[in-house]
């Protein structure tokens, strides 16, 4: 099995890939059609309840798979263009009926206005979850089992393990926080680690609210790549999930979009296979 160490060519290798043609859109598989949610299921978990002025808590049974009394998730037109419009309101994901391996995938977001609880006065929020395995509500009861491309105010481009996702990252240590850089030491990342779940992006690539961000997510046997705005922001690797039996590989599964109290959209989500790594990347 070929291995993908944290290189100089590797980035090359992405930004390369990056740069698709006109000519060569015929190759990407459209994931949203701009008409429907045909593809994709969702799922809801519980309501927020406020117990007092600063505590909530999920209350109740889950609203479950595709069922949306509230039309959480739907297709709008902004910026005269149809697209996923995902409320925030209730908590929960909407995500690719078919499982994904090797693929270069590209889509574009734009946050929204409103903003619920609990994160009324929070930094707004949502996420690309790739690998997604197992039961809906896996996480807190609002997610599965995946890996995250996270998608947040200020924070585009991070890693979080949901549900038992595991992988290894080479960052450097800022008082709490451990940095992408790809020269540093590998370290482990779950929610048994001792170092916990989530590394942070670098560099900073996001664009201003209220502006649309491209996002690109390369995935290669047990690697990925998070790139956002055309600039790699992290590099991971090996990963796996935590099992009742022990740790597994985690190197395919469904796409995920986490609707977590804001709203925003997607649009121009589209996929393309990997079947080789090019020459000079090993």
């Amino acid at each position: 099995m070929i291995k993908l160490v944290p290189t100089l060519s590797l980035v090359v290798f992405i930004i390369l890939f990056s740069c698709q043609s006109s000519s060569e859109k015929k190759d990407w598989q459209i994931l949203f059609n701009g008409e429907d949610l045909s593809g994709w299921d969702t799922y809801l978990g519980q309501e927020w309840t406020q117990v007092n002025d600063s505590t909530f808590r999920p209350a109740g049974e889950p609203v479950g798979l595709n069922k949306d009394p509230k039309g959480i998730f739907s297709v709008a037109k902004v910026d005269q263009q149809n697209v996923i419009r995902i409320s925030g309101e209730q908590w929960g994901g909407i995500s690719t009926t078919s499982e994904f391996s090797n693929y270069h995938l590209k889509l574009q977001f734009k946050w929204g206005e409103a903003k619920h609880r609990p994160k009324a006065n929070a930094k707004r929020d949502s996420g690309l979850l790739y690998h997604a395995v197992g039961a809906h509500g896996a996480d807190g009861g609002f997610w599965m089992r995946s890996q995250e491309f996270q998608v947040q105010e200020g924070d585009t481009g991070d890693y979080w393990g949901v549900a038992g996702g595991v992988m290894d990252v080479p960052t450097r240590q800022e008082g709490e926080n451990y940095i992408y850089d790809a020269a540093a030491a590998m370290r482990v990342f779950s929610e048994k680690s001792d170092i916990g779940r989530h590394a942070t992006k670098f560099p900073d690539a996001e664009k201003p609210t209220g502006e649309w961000n491209t996002l690109e997510l390369i995935c290669f046997g047990d690697t990925a790549i998070h790139i956002v705005n055309g600039k790699v922001v992290m590099a991971l690797y090996n990963s796996r999930q935590l099992t009742e039996t022990g740790e597994l590989p985690l190197k395919k599964g469904k796409i995920q979009l986490q609707s977590e109290g804001a709203e925003l959209f997607y649009k121009d989500i589209m996929i393309k296979p990997i079947s080789e790594v090019p020459e000079g990347v090993n």
